[in-house]
């Protein structure tokens, strides 16, 4: 069986999320006992807590929400590239030996080492340019294992406009951690939440045949 990488966090009260967003919690609506034959939870949470696909609603007004999203994009080739230690915005640079004339249509870029359990002020946003030169080759996806395409103090969303211009999906917080470089096929389905501005996605890679 072709090799599987599950590039999705774990999501618990642990989770870190965007400063002022809603953190998660999760408890009982119903639990086994005299009665009452199932445990049933309940969850509280942001679309954006863990993996997640930002749908184009997020940074555009009257754009389109998750639960319209074209699955398309999120299933297919893609290409794993490492930017570890690029900061404060990961540029062409860091990344040029992935952009050679065979790059996948759906680029993902690892920053980090080793994703860090807490909120990070410090993670590294993607340059505009980078996305808008993805966006001209054709790409349908760019992803990453930062909280935000955008820095934290991002009031412009420089890199998210880029995506819209060239109507590229974005998935954030993935797990990379123990991805090498290289090509593989890209399987993280938000789920189809019809009003929101983003969704939650489990996302693996599954290693070429």
């Amino acid at each position: 069986m072709a090799g599987l990488w599950d590039i999705t966090p774990p999501v618990d009260v642990t989770t870190p999320v965007f400063p002022g967003d809603q953190a998660y919690d999760a408890g009982w609506t119903f639990r086994i006992g005299p009665g009452c034959p199932v445990n049933v939870a309940r969850l509280t949470l942001s679309p954006h807590t863990g993996a997640h696909a930002d749908a184009p609603l997020h940074y555009a007004s009257g754009g389109t929400p998750a639960g319209a999203l074209d699955l398309a994009a999120y299933l297919g080739p893609c290409r794993v590239v490492h930017a570890t230690g690029a900061r404060p915005l990961v540029t062409r640079d860091h990344v040029a030996q992935a952009l050679d004339e065979g790059l996948p249509p759906r680029l993902l870029v690892r920053t980090y080492d080793r994703q860090p359990t807490t909120w990070d002020e410090a993670f590294a946003g993607l340059h505009p340019d980078l996305v808008d030169e993805l966006g001209g080759r054709g790409a349908v996806l760019v992803g990453t294992d930062a909280a935000s395409l955008d820095p934290t103090d991002s009031k412009t969303l420089d890199a998210h406009h880029a995506a819209d211009r060239h109507d590229l999906r974005i998935l954030e917080n993935l797990l990379l951690d123990d991805v090498p470089e290289g090509d593989y096929e890209l399987i993280a389905l938000p789920l189809k939440l019809a009003t929101a501005d983003a969704a939650p996605v489990r996302a693996v890679l599954r290693e070429l045949a």
